[in-house]
């Protein structure tokens, strides 16, 4: 049970408990199984604290010194935690369901089949940190530091994973399903996402239908002048619903540049090209173009560079390559946005469908009259 004396302190407030420590370095802090459910212990000193079993529901941590501390078995569902450190703390078995944990300091923590359901671990820092066999469905990793976590054995259903830094120790049969359904292991948590939204058919259809009908490709030159174009360009087509997706990043380490833009151009609805001073552009379409019979293509191209791309005449051969449009300007290509590229974008496409329906027709004539032979 807990030291009566020192729970009393701590309730006096965060001010008279933190004074009483550094009046008392050498006390053994013992709070086990004490009832701190909502109390107010923002930045309180609670490092190599006996907080094993209590109950620390709602309460607010932010800020709070937790290095070292023992809270197995504690419970700190709904917790606020935010920049608290708890560096070398043991978490085995704690419930932080639904806590705040947000840039907190993490490291070489033991979460050892700790709940971490619905956790915020944004920006939090679990470098070296254990956390075997932890539930963290639905937890939101986002820019979390990793390196050298182990998470293997855990549940991340649902984990909202972005932008993690570093890499895990280990990370072996993670369970990608809810606690009601067949149990699906991978072993790899970003992986995760997208072997779950495989599985799940709709969500898939979903995710496919969407991308297919809003994703939109953009191709340039990313030097400060044409980037500024087409930044303008991308900010245009989202405020009218596309997704627009601007190259201007590495390709994947495993694809080559043209095999990285020919497996984002196939999700697309349509790829704007932009071929004003272009380098690599050319080649890329010269390959994509043959590949890609659905996919309509718009080439851009200011027009004081229009002599430049005489050479290019040959793509007008093929269906899917819409005219060039000429701008003048990039507020000349925002203004005639709609004109000249989405709307002839969107008569092609009506007219592809056109052509498929009478094609389908015809060849069902073709069987009626071979049937009636």
């Amino acid at each position: 049970m807990a030291n009566k004396k020192q729970l009393s302190i701590l309730k006096q407030g965060v001010e008279a408990w933190n004074k009483w420590r550094k009046e008392e370095p050498d006390q053994e802090i013992d709070l086990k199984a004490a009832n701190l459910s909502w109390a107010d212990l923002k930045g309180a000193n609670l490092s190599d604290a006996k907080l094993n079993e209590a109950n620390l529901g709602e309460a607010n941590l932010s800020h709070a010194k937790l290095s070292r501390a023992d809270l197995r078995g504690a419970n700190l569902s709904y917790a606020k935690l935010n920049r608290a450190n708890l560096v070398g703390a043991d978490l085995e078995l704690a419930s932080l369901c639904t806590a705040n944990l947000m840039d907190a300091d993490l490291r070489e923590v033991n979460l050892i089949r700790a709940d971490l359901r619905g956790a915020d671990l944004k920006g939090a820092n679990l470098r070296d940190a254990d956390l075997r066999g932890a539930d963290l469905s639905n937890s939101s990793l986002v820019s979390t530091m990793i390196e050298r976590a182990t998470i293997s054995q855990s549940n991340v259903y649902g984990v909202n994973v972005w932008d993690l830094i570093g890499e895990f120790k280990e990370q072996n049969d993670l369970t990608i399903t809810p606690w009601y359904a067949s149990p699906i292991t991978v072993d790899n948590i970003k992986v995760a996402q997208f072997v779950y939204l495989i599985l799940n058919n709709k969500e898939i259809r979903d995710v496919i239908d969407t991308v297919t009908t809003k994703a939109v490709l953009i191709l340039g030159r990313f030097y400060e002048e044409r980037k500024q174009v087409l930044d303008a360009l991308k900010e245009a087509l989202r405020k009218r619903g596309f997704v627009p997706i601007l190259f201007d990043f590495e390709p994947s380490k495993q694809r080559d540049l043209t095999e990285t833009i020919q497996l984002l151009a196939n999700m697309a609805k349509f790829i704007i090209a932009d071929i004003t001073d272009a380098k690599s552009i050319p080649q890329e379409l010269s390959h994509l173009i043959p590949l890609l019979p659905s996919v309509p293509i718009q080439p851009i191209l200011l027009r004081s560079k229009e002599k430049e791309y005489a050479m290019f005449e040959h793509w007008r051969s093929f269906n899917t390559v819409l005219p060039e449009f000429l701008y003048l300007d990039k507020q000349d290509l925002l203004d005639n946005l709609e004109a000249k590229i989405i709307q002839p974008i969107d008569t092609w496409r009506k007219g592809r469908n056109e052509v498929s329906i009478l094609q389908n027709r015809i060849k069902e004539l073709e069987e009626k009259i071979s049937g009636s032979k």
